[in-house]
């Protein structure tokens, strides 16, 4: 990279006004990117530091297209006796607790220990009882403020808010018994615990934090100027307003708000080691709110139910009696668990909803999330059929006639059950996708190294591919293998890169374009185009697949459920656009953990609990002004740019900011930190104590560092971030400021970003803040920039290539940004070639010996 080029990456984060051009906002701005990180958190959707989303404007269509609202069922707004009334009509007067009424808990610091104990640290019983004993034992001679673990629930459970209670039935074998040897499952009482739907969707729509990420109305988007329709949200799709227009055959429902019902199961097992502990857990939320919403806020998916798990001798695990009996517990048990929410699917009720109006709210079944063993339980069909067409197991390579709930209700009223089995795949008895990797594409590349090198060959083979994974740079959210765990561990992007040159180019194609499908499936906002794009992806790898049938790993084809499914997924994206969300960790693995583990369900039923009800005590406490407003909005005027957006509290510690230069030991919040501390769309943040040892000065660390321009980068930083102009400008002076105040370095950094990254990048070298003498503090990174080896993605994996970036001397590109300007994180995996990985390579010194890197298309 010549040294143009360096200056005009930095120029992209030099120093100017700008103001912001959203309709009504008056904000200015010193960098573009401190503009694009105030658009996305103010003018888009947008999350606060705990994962909470903002308050924000009633939904509207997205910049760049038009909506069409359904005419009849539109979401009025009505009165608590369900008369409709002015859509502008002011809100109906609130009950407000006084200030000093602080529930069960009796005062601010009782509540907040409660939640900082249960919720934050997680604490397990006997670590409660010890930190009560430690606290009533202090110097200080302080009484606790819970004398006990049992105290401590007692005054969660007494919560009035967010209280729905758990509710439990038994269901038992009552059909045809065998003369003698009567099975114990016949015998057994199977016991079920669940909340009321009714109550968690009536609590879901009444949480004033989703006003403006909630639909009222079913709509279509289209995109101005080619009308292609734009599927994003729930109520964008199809489903919801064919719906609708069923609904609205009855005049009372004029008016309504329809709320879909989503729900989704997976079981899953805890830990291994210790036995089976095996939980089926149900999840309910509605589709009027935002997918990104959805996806972070901890209301926005309910724990429903807890299903049974039915448990026999291994000599029963086949008998057709005891299949049978299973799936007909699950439906008995489901109709049960949802029968409180047949009453609001036949005539509107009336609730309360976010934007804290009362509407007539009429209910429907949406969905049904859940991995293909559980849809062949649900949907009442057999085994390698599909669910979703009438297409022969034997033949699964397209997709065949819808398979319709009457055709299905028809079929098993006309046929013998056996002739429904054999030829229709539907099982009488019953009334009513990891997978594709990990099951096939990769057990299909092992079979293929045995085919070509033998067994002994395969494992060499597979074991150097494990050496690429224990060489793989540490990225968060991926788990660490140092040994390699095997490759079926690897389920992303990354994965085409660890086999290239082990196996043929179209092998690697077939992982590529699988992935694409995938990864074009997760995006947020789908239109025409990307469906086109999806059918592409998925044509390209029933071609690229072929292979496997050509080497013979595949002789009998490609009739595999899980990958004939993919022929389904633009039709449900029509209907259903993109629901998400899954809560196994919130509500069964970490409950699991702080429990005892013997007899672990109850105490993860409590959990559970005691967690609503902290959530919602602290969102009733926050809505009355007894807590501080964790994502409050301050406004700013465009005449004082000299604040540059800054919150006002902030602003006025500019006063105190004298003398912080002349010592080391500043205090760790001393100066104005010159951004939106709670606001993130891409939100990055220094860690909250700075790492000790380091050097406290910028000669010092230059030192440490090995970098002796680091001083001429802190100038260079300075002068962008204070001026008008970028540093390459002719017209800068020739005498940079000057940085002499103490600094703090940091080990890591936090970030929660939504938004794409750009294929290009820069590689951190350091994290260090200081505040300077104008009264602010500047967190920043100094950053090694990377570039582009080429101008499009490699031919055959579909990624970026990279590499550090050299000015024209040889010598590193390096900046200092201010850490505002990380728009996205990114995983950096070697560029392996053909060579094995020397044993000497590991996570640790991957980036420093390797000198070109994969950078995967979507992220």
């Amino acid at each position: 990279m010549s040294q143009s080029h360096s200056q005009s990456a930095r120029q992209a984060l030099s120093a100017r006004w700008i103001p912001c051009l959203h309709t009504g906002c008056h904000c200015w701005f010193k960098t573009a990117s401190r503009l694009k990180h105030h658009k996305s958190s103010f003018h888009n959707y947008s999350f606060h530091k705990s994962g909470l989303p903002l308050h924000s404007p009633p939904a509207g269509p997205a910049e760049g297209t038009t909506r069409d609202y359904h005419e009849k069922v539109t979401g009025r707004k009505c009165d608590s006796n369900g008369q409709y009334i002015d859509p502008n009509s002011p809100l109906p007067p609130l009950f407000k607790r006084s200030s000093n009424d602080w529930g069960p808990y009796g005062s601010q610091l009782h509540f907040e220990t409660a939640e900082f104990i249960f919720r934050e640290a997680e604490m397990s019983a006997s670590k409660i009882d010890k930190l009560c004993h430690l606290w009533g034992h202090s110097s200080s001679g302080g009484q606790p403020p819970f004398t006990d673990h049992k105290e401590l629930y007692k005054t969660i459970d007494a919560t009035e808010v967010g209280d729905v209670r758990w509710n439990s039935f038994k269901l038992k074998y009552n059909g045809e018994r065998p003369a003698d040897n009567i099975p114990p499952w016949m015998d057994k009482a199977y016991e079920y615990w669940f909340h009321d739907p009714l109550s968690l969707v009536e609590n879901i729509l009444a949480n004033s934090e989703f006003h403006g990420e909630f639909d009222y109305s079913p709509y279509w988007d289209f995109t101005t100027g080619d009308s292609k329709q734009r599927f994003e949200n729930f109520m964008s799709g199809d489903w919801a307003w064919s719906q609708v227009d069923a609904i609205a055959r009855d005049p009372s429902t004029h008016g309504a708000t329809f709320v879909p019902i989503i729900l989704g199961s997976d079981k899953m097992t805890v830990l291994v080691a210790t036995g089976q502990n095996n939980y089926w857990p149900v999840y309910l939320s509605v589709g009027n709110i935002h997918n990104n919403v959805r996806h972070a806020h901890h209301s926005g998916v309910e724990l429903l139910a807890f299903l049974v798990i039915p448990k026999v001798a291994k000599k029963y695990t086949d008998d057709p009696a005891f299949w049978r009996f299973k799936k007909q517990l699950f439906h008995v048990a489901m109709s049960k668990i949802l029968g409180s929410l047949k009453a609001c699917m036949m005539v509107p009720w009336v609730m309360k909803c976010p934007n804290d109006h009362f509407h007539h709210v009429i209910c429907g079944i949406g969905l049904y999330i859940a991995d293909y063993l559980e849809q062949v339980l649900i949907s009442g069909i057999v085994q390698n059929w599909c669910g979703r067409c009438t297409t022969s197991p034997n033949d699964l390579n397209a997709s065949g006639p819808p398979c319709m709930a009457e055709l299905m209700r028809a079929l098993i009223e006309e046929l013998q059950a056996s002739v429904a089995w054999d030829e229709w795949g539907i099982d009488a008895n019953v009334v009513l996708i990891k997978g594709g990797f990990k099951d096939h594409l990769v057990e299909w590349v092992g079979k293929y190294l045995e085919l070509v090198y033998g067994k002994a060959g395969a494992k060499e083979w597979l074991a150097d591919i494990d050496c690429r994974i224990a060489a793989a740079p540490p990225f968060p959210g991926l788990r660490r293998f140092p040994d390699g765990r095997g490759f079926s561990q690897w389920t992303g992007d990354d994965s085409k890169a660890l086999m290239k040159g082990h196996v043929p180019c179209n092998i690697v194609q077939t992982f590529r374009t699988f992935l694409e499908f995938c990864y074009i499936v997760r995006q947020n906002v789908i239109t025409k185009d990307t469906l086109s794009d999806l059918k592409m992806a998925l044509d390209r790898f029933h071609c690229y697949r072929e292979i496997f049938r050509d080497i013979g790993v595949c002789i009998d084809g490609f009739s595999l459920p899980h990958q004939h499914s993919l022929v389904h997924y633009g039709a449900l994206i029509r209907l259903f656009s993109a629901p998400n969300e899954s809560k196994h960790i919130v509500a069964v693995k970490r409950p699991w953990w702080r429990s005892s583990k013997h007899n672990a369900l109850g105490q993860i039923l409590q959990t559970n609990q005691c967690l609503t009800q902290l959530a919602a005590a602290h969102a009733d406490f926050e809505a009355c002004g007894m807590l501080p407003l964790s994502h409050t909005r301050d406004s700013v005027s465009s005449q004082d740019p000299q604040h540059d957006a800054v919150p006002q509290s902030d602003r006025e510690m500019s006063g105190t900011t004298e003398g912080l230069n002349n010592g080391e030991d500043e205090d760790e919040c001393a100066g104005i930190v010159d951004e939106w501390p709670i606001l993130a769309h891409s939100d990055v943040k220094l860690a909250r104590c700075h790492a000790h040892g380091h050097a406290r000065s910028v000669p010092a660390l230059a030192i440490e560092l090995g970098i002796p321009t680091l001083p001429r980068l802190v100038s260079e930083f300075l002068y962008e971030q204070l001026h008008c102009e970028p540093i390459s400008s002719p017209s800068h002076p020739r005498r940079l400021p000057v940085f002499t105040g103490p600094l703090k370095v940091f080990h890591s950094a936090t970030a929660t970003f939504v938004s794409p990254s750009d294929p290009s990048g820069i590689g951190i070298l350091c994290f260090f803040s200081f505040v300077y003498t104008n009264g602010y503090s500047y967190p920043c990174a100094l950053i090694h920039w990377f570039e582009c080896i080429a101008d499009e993605p490699d031919g055959l994996m579909g990624m970026w290539m990279v590499k550090p970036s050299f000015v024209d001397d040889g010598v590193k590109n390096l900046s200092i940004i201010h850490v505002d300007s990380i728009v996205h994180n990114t995983h950096l995996l070697p560029i392996f070639g053909q060579e094995r990985v020397p044993p000497y390579i590991n996570l640790h010194n991957s980036l420093d010996i390797y000198h070109s890197f994969y950078v995967k298309p979507f992220c």
